[in-house]
């Protein structure tokens, strides 16, 4: 095997790029596929194997927006991604994981005509189209069951994963204990997700700032103990965060932790602006590099490729 393409195989960014590409065609055409549960497992469990060479590179992708596509189908790797990493920290076990993926990757099969359309608009949503939204559970459900998916646990995740404990979620309003925890789990991973990425009309949200809408969201609260699991798992700060550290240098979170009781962060710009060559290692740990604040690209204005900070798993 060439260096090329042995940087390839081994690189988290690379795999997921490609995933997002197989996956992209085949929901676009999923009503015609013959071998449609095959297909999504296997798009699921090569999502899964990048996430698990290094965990870190893969949160990265999502705040650094470095999976290529439409934003429709961009997020339901990103949310599988989360997803993923959450089901490691309740230790669930390969098969229920790779199902809890591949539910991510179709939740929202049945609106995926209609996404761009939503993207691109620059005033509210319509009544009918809010009635597509509010619909799309079931026909996503009814689309995955017409090329032969039946898998209970899949089902009933894309059903219910807009569904809220306490009744007001949709399509049916049903409430706890109804909706399940995988539901719940995949439900959070996607407004999560729907935050913290980039969408065509609007910038993202700072991670730790999406933490805390969803701990202060009345009309749609979420599990106390998924919301918790998601602080242990991801962190206020996961890799890929833009920060201000407190000697003022601007630089990127690279994981979730360093060893030391802090995370690691690489600084690319010193307190005065300019560019430090080489970037240099700091531990949040410490003083003077603990976080200030937390940037969102546009606010940071720090150009870097993925590979710089974490080397040939993070090249494209």
């Amino acid at each position: 095997m060439s260096d090329a393409k042995e940087a390839a195989a081994t690189s988290v960014l690379h795999r997921l790029n490609l995933s997002n590409q197989r996956l992209e065609k085949l929901l676009h055409n999923l009503r015609n596929e013959h071998q449609a549960e095959s297909e999504i497992r296997a798009i699921a469990q090569e999502v899964v194997q990048a996430v698990e060479i290094q965990p870190d590179i893969a949160l990265a992708s999502i705040l650094l927006c470095q999976i290529a596509g439409s934003y429709a189908v961009r997020h339901c790797i990103e949310t599988a991604i989360v997803t993923i990493i959450a089901a490691r920290g309740l230790q669930l076990d390969a098969a229920h994981t790779q199902t809890l993926a591949a539910a991510a990757l179709t939740m929202n099969v049945g609106m995926l005509r209609h996404n761009e359309s939503f993207q691109h608009k620059h005033t509210s949503l319509s009544h009918e189209e809010m009635a597509v939204i509010r619909r799309h559970p079931e026909e996503s459900v009814n689309l995955l069951k017409h090329v032969g998916i039946n898998d209970d646990e899949w089902i009933s995740c894309v059903l219910l994963h807009h569904e809220n404990d306490d009744g007001s979620g949709y399509p049916a309003g049903l409430a706890s204990p109804e909706v399940t925890r995988n539901a719940k789990l995949l439900s959070l991973a996607d407004r999560y997700c729907a935050q913290v990425s980039a969408r065509n009309y609007r910038r993202s949200i700072v991670p730790d700032q999406a933490l805390r809408n969803l701990q202060q969201d009345q009309q749609a609260p979420v599990d106390p103990e998924l919301l918790q699991l998601f602080r242990l798992e991801l962190g206020d700060y996961p890799p890929g965060t833009l920060v201000r550290l407190e000697n003022g240098e601007l630089g990127v979170v690279s994981g979730r932790h360093d060893g030391s009781g802090g995370q690691p962060v690489i600084s690319l710009r010193a307190a005065d602006g300019s560019v430090l060559n080489p970037p240099r290692q700091r531990s949040s740990n410490v003083a003077e590099y603990g976080i200030r604040t937390t940037l969102n690209e546009d606010d940071a204005g720090l150009r870097f490729s993925m590979k710089q900070i974490w080397g040939e798993q993070a090249s494209l």
